[in-house]
Parts: C-alpha cells; structure tokens; sequence
C-alpha cells in the first residue's frame, strides 16, 4: 500500500510549466518538414479545421480557452441538462419510429427494448382510423406516443385521446406528444396551416393531460433542406418563439406555453458538433425562457433522430457506424429522447433485422457503455465548452436574423430562409464533391460489385416546401448511370491505370485514381495492356520523379494503342500529352460526370 504525503502527491510537480509559444514552435517545425513555413499562431492555425457556420475547430484547447460556467443540470442555463437526475435512472428514451400500420412490428420493438413509440400518421403513414389497431396490445399508460401527423394533426390527436379514454388510461397518466407544428409542416409541404387547432390541443393537455405536450419545434425539416448546425438551431428557435406567442395570445402562461413544446434535432457522426448543438439548443431556450420572465421553464425537452441527411443508399451497412456514433453523441448531449434510424432507411421501410439492429444500438450504449451514468461527460472539456459556446452565439446570431425578416413564418413565405439554407448546402456540395468531405463508401472505398440492398418502398414523405438533401445524391446519380450502362451492356465502364515503375512508386497514386473512379461507377482495370483492357481512357498513376523521365512517352504510347482521353494522377504539370489531372481535392463530381459524359453513359 502506497502512503501519500500529507500534502498529497502532485504528479506534474517536478516538471516545467510548458507555455503555449513553446508548443507552436515543435509544431511549425514539424510543419517545415512538409514545406509550410508558419510560425506562432499562424502554425497553430495550420492545423484548425474550418466549420459551417464561420467557425474553426483548433488543434489544441487549454485552460486559456474561457467560456461562460456551464451551471448544473436542472438548473438554469440548462446546458448539462434539464433534469437534476440527467438520464442516470434508466438511460434515454428510446424511441422508435414507425409509418406502416402493423401493430405486430410495435409490440416487436416495445418487447425489445423501444420505450416510446413516434408514429407517423395521417398521409405519410399510419392512417388515422387504424391508430387503434396499431396500438392494440400497447399498454398506453407505460409507452409515450409521440404522433407526427402533418395536415392531419388535429384528427390525428383527437384519435388517440379517445383510445386513452376507452382503455382507461388516467389523464394524468398520459405521457407523449400531440406533435402539432404548423410551422413544420409548411416547411415540409409549402401548405399555410391555422393555428388554432394547436392552440386547441395546447389549452386541453395543459388543464387536463399534464404528462402530454401538443406541439413540437422540430428542426429536421431545415437540416434535411441542408442547414446547418447554428441554422438547425435558429430555426428551432424562432419556431418555438412563434408557438410561444401564439398560446399566449389563446390564454397559456408562458411557464404552460414553454411546457407544451418539445425540440427536435438531428444528431450526425460529427459527435463533439451534435454535443455541442444539444447544448447550445439548452441555452438559448433557457434564455428565450428568461427574457420571457419565467426562468425555471427554460429546461428544453430534447427529442434526437440520427440524421436522414447522413444516411446512403450504396454500402448502406456502413450507416449502422455512423447512427451508433450519432446516438452516443446524443446521449452525451443530454437528449431526453433518441430515435435511430435503421441503416436501410434511405432504401425504404427497414426489414426486421434493421429494426433490431437500430433499438439495441441505444440499448449498448446504455447497458453495456455505461453512458448514461454521467450526467453530461463531456462537460468540463475544453473543446466541447468552447464549442458549445461558440455554437449558441452562431444560432442565436440565425434565430436573430430570422425575426428580423418578421418571425419563421415570414421567413418561409418570403423564400429568405430557403435561400439561406441552399447556399449552405451549395457550399458544404462542394466540399463533398471534392471529398473534403468523405463519405466512406460512396466517395471513399466505394464497393462497385456489391450486391443492392432492396427494400419495399416507404410512405411518401410531404413534399412541395423546402428540399430533402443527401450527402451521397450527387455520385448516386453517377452510380446510377453507371448500373443503367451495366443493366444495357453487361459492363461496367471502364478505366485502365497505367502504373509506372515499381510498386513503391506508383501504388498511393494507383489506389486513390482505383477509389477515385470507382466511386463515379467507373470499373479500373489494372491487369494486361491498354487494348486488352476494353477502356476508352486511362490514368498515369507514379511519383513525380517518374513522371518526369517517363510521362511524355507513356502518354504516347496509350495514345497510340487508342485511348482517347489520359488522366494523370498527381498536382497538375507541364506534361505533353495529357489531357487531364485527378488529385487530392479536385473537384471528383465534374470529373466523374464529364469522363462517363464522354464514354457515353447517360
């Protein structure tokens, strides 16, 4: 047994105080050695990855990084959490989604680990006069329903109230959401809703039904129109400023007003960003909530879905990574509630395995990680703090401009925030066409003999208001031209890389031009000659050394023995010869449409 002195053992004692300036200069000399000559800050800043929403990620966070105290969980601000207890007694509500009318598949999940059950109803799903057979067996005074039900909200609503009186189930047992959000909705459908109905709704849960709320602020509509986290954020914002009004003015306390509204957001696999933005999402409605004169109503409501965005079509068991990423950030920001999307779920309605595999990924986390034993672990980081910070003042800056323009309504109907939204996305596109942005499995590692997964189609989500983007929509377009020509021709088309010198020389360029092109659904043909390969065009793929004694004539050759078109992998040069460069950061969409725009592949 080791005895501590009585002053403790202080482990750092015997070492110098390292400062800052000192860690900047080993780092500018590591960068020297790549032929970036920065000093101090500016090396510092070599390494900081740049954000949406204006802001930079560092390298390094320290004690200088200040930012505002966080408080404690369930007090205001709100940003550890919004309950005292967090999730700590029994992890977050695991909540699972559901559009087909088969009870069979909701009494599977709730006998598997699903606590809640989100359905949609109405148009896009459950029809309205089915939700009692859906939910038969259900016991409605144990799982909360939260309804998503659009243009049919008040039916929707009014529906399973009356299932919760023929069941027997007590008022003041009732637990779940009414899901109302016109707002919502007219972003979704491009449809102006009343509000009155949620007013409704609204003045019935708060006197008779104090375990349900009516409306929800949901921000998933403007991250699937491709937002960003501080715009996902303002728009949650003005939604629930503008729900706020609007009950005060049909009779609600604004402490009643604020308990009605529960917040939906998308969690992505960027983990530190999704904790951050969960909360950030606490602070700023603790401080709409205060500004309001009721403080103690600020504890924001969380329900968090796995992005749609996020989800691709090819290589879709790579998405069970991405949404068990996803889900933990989401308990690690608090979030009252999750939802995770099954892997095939951009393919249409999830077999039974995807559903398995989709409840037990927060049913690991909360089990068998332990993460919801500590309330908000990330707290007391210096990054995360920072960030969260740094994240609230962007959001707040959006929901700012979004009342100038005259409140979320106005902003919608004026096409203001349409516009803010698609330029974000038009700029995050270019990131993701030059793959500065990865997405493993369709721009990086993409796998051109797997099998389709096939799913039978899903409910028609609303359309006719703000678009539903995906990060793999531009190569599945390019992916799709390449199975339409397989589907024609029995072939793939193709590419012959042309390796120069050995292994060690060419096999870096070789594999990124092989990963390159395939992920446009181009085949790379590595073996036998240029004639044998069945390709139009080819692709030098060596080190620059090589290229310098050896390019010109190879070029030559491959242009004699009929290729039409020669690509050279590396930094564009001065070779004669070539028609093209592929290279870290070229922009891989214009490339891969142009080369099947030439081979003929529409």
């Amino acid at each position: 047994m080791t005895v501590l002195p009585d002053d403790g053992l202080e482990l750092a004692g015997d070492f110098p105080d390292v400062p800052h300036e000192q860690w900047q200069r080993l780092v500018a000399g590591v960068l020297r050695k790549s032929g970036k000559d920065v000093e101090g800050a500016e090396a510092e800043e070599a390494l900081s990855t740049a954000l949406e929403d204006g802001l930079r990620t560092r390298p390094l966070y320290t004690a200088r990084d200040s930012s505002p105290e966080p408080g404690l969980p369930g007090f205001a601000p709100f940003v550890r959490g919004g309950r005292a207890e967090g999730n700590t007694l029994g992890g977050w509500d695991v909540r699972q989604r559901h559009t087909v009318a088969d009870g069979g598949l909701v009494l599977a999940d709730l006998e598997n680990g699903v606590t809640s059950l989100w359905l949609g109803v109405g148009d896009s799903g459950i029809p309205v006069p089915e939700l009692g057979r859906v939910l038969d067996g259900v016991y409605l005074d144990l799982a909360s329903v939260v309804l998503d039900a659009g243009s049919d909200t008040e039916p929707a609503a009014q529906a399973l109230l009356r299932l919760y009186e023929e069941r027997g189930v007590a008022r003041d047992a009732a637990r779940g959401n009414l899901g109302a959000d016109p707002l919502g909705e007219e972003a979704r459908s491009g449809r102006r809703g009343d509000f009155a109905p949620a007013a409704g709704l609204a003045r019935l849960c708060a006197e008779e039904y104090p375990g349900l709320r009516a409306l929800t602020a949901d921000a998933l509509p403007y991250h699937e129109a491709g937002g960003s986290a501080a715009q996902e954020l303002g728009c949650s914002l003005a939604t629930a400023v503008a729900y706020l009004r609007e009950l005060a003015e049909a009779g609600l306390s604004v402490e009643q007003a604020c308990a009605q509204l529960e917040f939906r957001y998308a969690a992505t696999a960027d983990q530190f960003l999704t904790i951050a933005k969960l909360r950030a999402a606490r602070r700023l409605w603790a401080r709409v909530a205060e500004v309001c004169g009721a403080p103690r109503a600020g504890a924001q409501s969380q329900h968090v879905v796995t992005s749609p965005v996020m989800m691709t079509r090819r290589d879709p068991w790579v998405n069970m990574l991405r949404t068990t990423i996803a889900t933990l950030a989401a308990g690690a920001g608090g979030a009252d509630a999750v939802t995770v999307l099954p892997f095939d779920h951009a393919l249409g309605l999830p077999d039974a395995f995807a559903r398995r595999i989709a409840r037990n990924t927060s049913t690991i986390l909360i089990e068998e990680s332990h993460l919801s034993r500590v309330i908000d672990p990330a707290g007391g980081s210096w990054y995360v703090e920072r960030l969260t910070d740094e994240l609230a003042h962007a959001g707040w800056e959006f929901f700012q401009r979004i009342e100038r323009l005259g409140g979320m309504a106005a902003a919608l109907r004026s096409g203001d925030l349409a516009q803010d939204l698609a330029d974000t996305w038009q700029a995050r596109s270019g990131g993701l066409a030059k793959r500065r942005e990865p997405v493993t499995g369709v721009s990086e590692f993409p796998h051109l003999a797997e099998k389709p997964v096939v799913r039978d189609p899903a409910p028609e989500s609303p359309s006719g208001g703000l678009p539903r983007v995906r990060r793999d929509e531009a190569y599945e377009a390019l992916r799709a031209r390449s199975d339409a020509h397989l589907a024609a021709t029995g072939t793939r088309p193709r590419i012959f890389l042309a390796a120069l010198g050995p292994a060690a020389a060419h096999t870096a360029r070789l594999t990124f031009a092989s990963n390159l092109f395939q992920a446009g659904g181009i085949e790379p043909v590595t073996e036998g000659t240029f004639e044998e390969s069945g390709a139009a065009e080819a692709v030098l793929c060596s080190s620059d050394a090589l290229y310098a004694e050896q390019a010109e004539a190879a070029v030559r050759d491959l242009k004699a023995a009929g290729a039409r078109h020669v690509f050279l992998a590396g930094r564009p040069g001065e070779y004669p010869g070539v028609d093209a460069y592929v290279f870290a950061g070229c922009d891989a969409v214009a490339v891969l449409s142009a080369t099947l725009d030439r081979m003929g592949v529409s």
